[in-house]
């Protein structure tokens, strides 16, 4: 039952615009009533439960756009290969994980090959050794290919007739989704639980209050996805928005209850393993151009279907040849349905890492909303990582440009893909802010305003009010141990996270590469205590 009884939480820092120097909140049931001083709040609610926030700054809870949740529960709890340096590393940790956890699937993540010394993946052969006959399945950072046991491919034997087949090295395409798929299908129910349940709580304990689920045919399972979005209504976790990535499956989005037929539905696979659909090859491998799963006319199909059942469509795309075929669906569809149509059906694209400014434009007139996610750009962009490596400094340096799709007037809705990157969100409008090409970062406040309410509106929510911190809003907040605020400019003007200093926006946590990040004190998902992490004292 909702509480009614005023909250009054005072003596700290409110991210608010309805009162920029605000130091109190008013929170009634699960909704903000009210913001200001701490002696107006006092006087105003002064019979309310009483909370200290010693200094503490409190903000809308983050929202991430783009998760796998059983998958990054899965790393939590299973083989995470993230931290491994070599390749001899990876298979010393598989071996000392097999033994320690016989007669069980090994579900492992986050192999990546590009930073070892070896400059390779470990062969069947050497899995097979270290794994001492025990079924194995190891996905790669990106999840677009995997390494599989002998002992696991035996259970889907299709695997050896499917594209993306290698008789020793990493598996893609539908020879990486058919032992996915088998591996899937060893799970239990109770070990879906336990790892659904261990990544939301993870969210929770990082701020976030909300997080957008992009299952699909060859990512999950229906009955995984329906599990979490019923999980999200009777715990106090985050909550789940679903998206279900198959093409035309109207009666499963009924079923299933979805936002939309979006998310992770494949245009193309990604740069890391080389299935990013490109208009030119790999400089790093030049007889190779990626793989496009979805053609234009598909896409329009999907688009127009989408547009005229209510549902948001949306597509995983990477490749710039990907993205041409996604612009030329568009347009398609637009021919059938109109512009005005498509924009109001909110339509998404995943990660969007290869656009040029003129198919942003197009994008923005369709009122697509781009579901990006910033790590990428720290982890692999720069001169000389991963993007650079497989594409040519020219190509490699201008991904993810997040300015040039702002400035085309899309809207930015920020995420993790976990497990692919961490679940960091204030690393990761660190990460938009400070990208690693001159130009094409972001201002705080877009980064940050992309990672709060651009979520809510990635999946439909623009009343105004949500994923702000103002009366009427939901009582969705964040509160943090945050250190000093960006306030102080060379000049001595304040300076905020607006663009405009003169705005009385309130200011955010420095975001500089040597300052610490926030810690998370209190999540709270409309009015309900999601995670306590105790006092900043």
């Amino acid at each position: 039952m909702t509480r009614r009884t005023p909250t009054l939480l005072h003596g700290g820092r409110i991210h608010s615009q309805a009162a920029s120097d605000a130091t109190a909140m008013a929170v009634e049931g699960d909704t903000i009533v009210w913001v200001g001083q701490d002696a107006v709040g006092k006087a105003l609610y002064g019979g309310a439960e009483q909370i200290d926030l010693a200094g503490a700054f409190v903000t809308p809870a983050f929202v991430d756009a783009h998760v796998h949740a059983t998958s990054a529960g899965l790393q939590i709890e299973g083989l995470d290969l993230t931290g491994c340096a070599s390749l001899t590393e990876c298979l010393d940790a598989v071996r000392r994980f097999t033994t320690a956890n016989p007669g069980g699937l090994v579900w492992g993540q986050g192999w990546d090959e590009t930073k070892w010394p070896e400059g390779r993946a470990p062969t069947r052969a050497e899995l097979d050794n270290a794994a001492g006959g025990a079924a194995v399945y190891l996905s790669r950072i990106d999840v677009h290919s995997a390494l599989a046991t002998s002992a696991l491919i035996e259970k889907a034997p299709v695997t050896r007739d499917a594209a993306g087949w290698s008789a020793d090295g990493p598996l893609t395409q539908d020879g990486h989704h058919h032992v996915r798929r088998a591996a899937q299908q060893a799970l239990t129910p109770s070990q879906r639980r336990s790892a659904q349940l261990a990544f939301l709580d993870l969210a929770a304990a990082n701020g976030i209050a909300s997080v957008h689920e992009c299952a699909g045919p060859d990512i999950s399972s229906a009955e995984d996805l329906a599990e979490l979005i019923e999980l999200s209504t009777v715990e106090d976790v985050p909550e789940v928005i679903g998206y279900w990535g198959e093409l035309n499956a109207f009666d499963r989005a009924k079923e299933l209850g979805v936002r939309g037929l979006a998310g992770d539905l494949f245009v193309d696979g990604a740069i890391g393993s080389r299935t990013a659909a490109l208009c030119s090859p790999y400089t790093d491998r030049p007889t190779e151009s990626g793989v496009l799963y979805i053609r234009a006319d598909e896409i329009a199909e999907h688009v127009i279907g989408c547009t005229r059942a209510g549902l948001q469509a949306g597509f995983h795309v990477i490749g710039d040849a990907a993205v041409a075929e996604v612009v030329e669906g568009f347009a398609l569809a637009e021919k059938v349905v109109g512009a005005h149509a498509l924009s109001a059906a909110r339509h998404r694209l995943e990660h969007l890492e290869m656009v040029s400014p003129e198919q942003a434009e197009r994008l923005a007139n369709w009122g697509v909303t781009a579901s990006m996610q910033p790590l990428f750009d720290a982890e692999w962009g720069g001169a000389e990582d991963m993007y650079a490596r497989r594409l040519g400094v020219p190509r490699g340096t201008q991904l993810n440009p997040f300015s040039q799709l702002a400035a085309a007037g899309v809207v930015l809705a920020f995420g993790s893909d976990t497990p692919v990157t961490p679940v960091a969100p204030w690393a990761t409008v660190r990460a938009a802010v400070h990208h690693r090409t001159a130009g094409l970062g972001i201002s705080p406040r877009a980064a940050f305003t992309a990672h709060t309410r651009g979520g809510w509106r990635a999946c439909g929510v623009n009343d105004g009010v949500t994923g702000t911190i103002k009366p009427g809003a939901p009582a969705t907040y964040a509160v943090w141990e945050a250190g000093e605020l960006a306030v102080a400019a060379p000049d001595n003007r304040v300076q905020r996270w607006s663009t405009d200093p003169r705005s009385g926006v309130p200011g955010l946590p420095k975001l500089d590469a040597d300052t610490p990040l926030p810690r998370c004190i209190r999540t709270v998902r409309s009015g309900r205590t999601i995670y306590d992490g105790g006092s900043s004292q």
